[in-house]
């Protein structure tokens, strides 16, 4: 699981990433399991602003990473520029870079703080994401999706001394490899997915 695995990557406390999305950004929350992983999988396209990492979809009030976060997923708000990316295109690249069968967590990381989510914020949005999770239903008639779609709630982003996990990817490029190659999570979405697999 990520919980002991990242006992042996983080080492010390890491500077603050700076968080300036433009006020006619658009948003996005997902769930995906690992937030250092769907950071870079959603920094590394073209349109996307800025990706936090952080917990929502839970009623325990600022979660943290080592304390009190039950119930919530973990998760990141991705800000996007809306004349490059549609929010369908935030989904088609969201379902291609998770495992929408495992209903245990994301990859080697198991439990409800790991599970995969699409929370949206309007009607609009959840028609959007219903059509797509429509659509990963068709490519596999024979499994069962299990991503559920959610109301958007209360986003809480990693700080304080846990802010070390914003762009760890980034931040520790080595330990992150390690980390994302052991958990095996390129292997499990090149199965499922084939070529149109992105996660790096």
């Amino acid at each position: 699981m990520k919980s002991t695995i990242t006992a042996v990557l983080f080492g010390a406390t890491l500077s603050a990433a700076v968080f300036t999305p433009s006020t006619n950004a658009d948003e996005a929350v997902l769930a995906g399991g690992c937030f250092w992983c769907m950071e870079s999988d959603f920094e590394k396209l073209e349109g996307v602003i800025d990706v936090v990492s952080g917990f929502t979809g839970g009623s325990a009030p600022n979660p943290t990473y080592n304390g009190n976060h039950k119930g919530h997923y973990e998760a990141v708000k991705i800000t996007y520029d809306g004349e490059v990316l549609s929010y369908k295109d935030i989904l088609d690249h969201f379902w291609v870079n998770i495992d929408p069968f495992d209903d245990r967590g994301q990859f080697c990381d198991k439990g409800p703080s790991y599970l995969s989510a699409i929370f949206v914020a309007n009607d609009k949005e959840r028609a959007i994401a219903e059509k797509t999770k429509a659509d990963v239903i068709t490519q596999f008639p024979k499994k069962e999706v299990i991503t559920p779609i959610l109301d958007a709630s209360t986003f809480y982003p990693i700080k304080g001394d846990e802010i070390g996990h914003q762009d760890f990817y980034k931040k520790s490029p080595v330990r992150y490899k390690f980390y994302r190659w052991n958990c095996g999570r390129d292997q499990r979405l090149k199965e499922i997915w084939g070529d149109k697999a992105m996660g790096k």
